[in-house]
């Protein structure tokens, strides 16, 4: 269980188990609007308490949290190519020489 108070950084998830304030999510969310938190309130870390002190009931640390899932499913997904590029890089890998080809002999015969 911690203690977090107006203006400081939720350090890990968690849930709200006292206490009632806003947290600005929008570096997770998007969302402009702070977004309020009473008793029973999911948390996330990273995101900002705004207003009022909370206690919260630590849920996730580390790999375990919704920051790094997301950064995991980043990497992830930029590590991995679709299958669609793969074969339009074969396909140009045949079609580029053939073009030049065609280019030169149409030259020459010109």
């Amino acid at each position: 269980v911690i203690r977090v108070v107006p203006g400081a950084r939720f350090p890990v998830d968690g849930i709200v188990l006292e206490g009632h304030s806003a947290a600005d999510e929008s570096m997770l969310t998007g969302e402009l609007l702070p977004v309020a938190k009473e008793r029973g309130s999911v948390v996330v870390g990273g995101t900002l308490n705004l207003e009022g002190m909370l206690i919260v009931r630590i849920t996730g640390v580390g790999e375990d949290t919704a920051l790094q899932q997301i950064v995991n499913m980043v990497q992830q997904a930029q590590s991995t190519k679709p299958a669609i590029a793969s074969k339009a890089d074969k396909l140009s890998n045949a079609f580029v020489p053939f073009v030049v080809v065609v280019s030169m002999v149409t030259l020459v015969v010109w």
